[in-house]
């Protein structure tokens, strides 16, 4: 058997590491074509969509003020979906082993115990057929939150474009103004403003989620419940 972080050995481990499932592969498919329709469509659906969203618009006079109402509904959805579709114990508990399982292998790294490297090492590729799982059930969850979240981005879009007066484009940013309708790059400073609101609702409400999930399924395992 080869030393432990040899060339050989690092060689030996990429190669029996697991292949990514065909189903994280049909998974980012089916976004790139969610994308695409929605990109070609999004006048129509923005549309389509603005019979609904046309009560948070408040008729363009408070664009930021709608954004965050935008956000906040989009994160709101996917995060739920996700939610009741997601396994959080599984997931708490494979993260938990993998944390334990890195520790281990750096105490072992920096005290040069090859026997336990080699040992953890004979267990490496279990985790991360785990690690690989996992990621995998994630990103078969991401075409029905893309199929959310996409035509949603096609309506705030269609909000900025034709609702928004162009006296009201120009909003006050930390870092100065900026107009809705300019682009920093390729990005427009919509998407922009929109991502930085929903970003961090996300993570609060994905926290959130996650720890309601985990309180109901321990309660049910104290219960005796499969």
């Amino acid at each position: 058997m080869a030393n432990p972080g040899s060339p050989e050995q690092m060689r030996a481990t990429q190669e029996n590491m697991p292949a990514m499932p065909k189903g994280t592969l049909v998974s980012m498919m089916v976004v790139l074509v969610v994308m695409m329709v929605v990109m070609t469509f999004r006048e129509q659906i923005g549309g389509a969509l603005n019979i609904v969203f046309q009560f948070i618009d408040f008729g363009g006079q408070y664009p930021v003020l709608t954004l965050v109402i935008g956000g906040l509904l989009m994160i709101t959805l996917s995060t739920v979906v996700r939610g009741l579709m997601s396994k959080p114990l599984e997931q708490a508990k494979t993260q938990h082993v993998q944390k334990e399982f890195n520790e281990e292998m750096r105490k072992a790294r920096i005290e040069n115990n090859l026997y336990k490297m080699k040992k953890l090492q004979s267990q490496q590729q279990n985790m991360m057929a785990a690690s690989m799982k996992q990621s995998t059930d994630m990103m078969k969850l991401m075409p029905v939150t893309m199929v959310i979240i996409i035509p949603i981005y096609a309506w705030v879009w269609f909000f900025i474009t034709n609702t928004v007066p162009s006296d009201l484009l120009v909003i006050n940013m930390p870092w100065g103004f900026a107009n809705l309708n300019d682009s920093v790059w390729f990005m427009p400073i919509w998407i922009v403003v929109y991502t930085l609101i929903s970003l961090p609702i996300g993570q609060l409400e994905n926290k959130i989620m996650s720890f309601i999930q985990l309180r109901k399924r321990l309660r049910e395992l104290e219960a005796g419940k499969v």
